[in-house]
């Protein structure tokens, strides 16, 4: 069984990404690999762990974790074999919360597969473009195919004119065959990984 983790990447107050994972959880529980057992979807919410601006001593690479913030984080992503990254668009790039939760690990990000949903103004896709190239160092391979949710097409209000209000994701019936797609892709991925997951070292304690 691949076992998925969908990250929310902000932690704004009033964010969208709750939103944004409510949809795909709902969507992918449909998915023949999901409905049939093959593969399963959980959320990993980035603000549950309260990681604070990275502090640990020594780099992620040597796996010295010295803090109980970064080990219950390395233990929530090691338990994963692929990610779906969601994340919205800030100043033409991602969060930096999810920049910091990416580099407090290193060895628990290799060798797994992982994918892309994005949400902005323009669909968030500048993001995944700087999220792709943090992807190649932390050996994470990125499937092709990606969702790119807009914010005047893809999501309801009560109030448009309010900025704090989350909205609700409902996005047009071609995200859902994208998302399609791009689970296919990340299950097969994943798949095509696990001898080297499994040649791989422990991690430290």
């Amino acid at each position: 069984m691949t076992r998925i983790a969908l990250i929310v990447g902000s932690t704004r107050p009033g964010r969208r990404g709750s939103a944004v994972a409510r949809w795909v959880l709902d969507t992918a529980a449909t998915h023949p690999a999901v409905a049939a057992g093959r593969a399963v979807l959980d959320l990993l919410d980035v603000a549950d762990f309260g990681l604070p601006l990275l502090d640990e001593p020594v780099p992620a690479a040597f796996g010295a974790y010295t803090h109980p913030h970064t080990h219950r984080w390395s233990a929530a992503v090691a338990a994963f074999d692929a990610y779906v990254f969601i994340t919205p668009e800030y100043n033409h790039s991602f969060p930096a919360a999810l920049k910091n939760a990416l580099d407090y690990l290193h060895a628990e990000w290799q060798d797994k597969a992982a994918g892309f949903i994005s949400y902005g103004t323009n669909g968030g896709t500048r993001a995944v473009e700087q999220l792709r190239q943090v992807m190649g160092e932390l050996r994470i391979a990125d499937v092709p195919t990606q969702v790119a949710l807009s914010m005047f097409t893809d999501f309801t209000f009560t109030d448009p004119r309010d900025p704090t209000q989350p909205g609700t994701c409902t996005p047009a019936p071609h995200h859902a065959d994208a998302l399609d797609r791009m689970l296919k892709e990340i299950i097969a991925w994943s798949e095509a990984l696990a001898p080297l997951r499994a040649q791989a070292q422990p991690l430290s304690a």
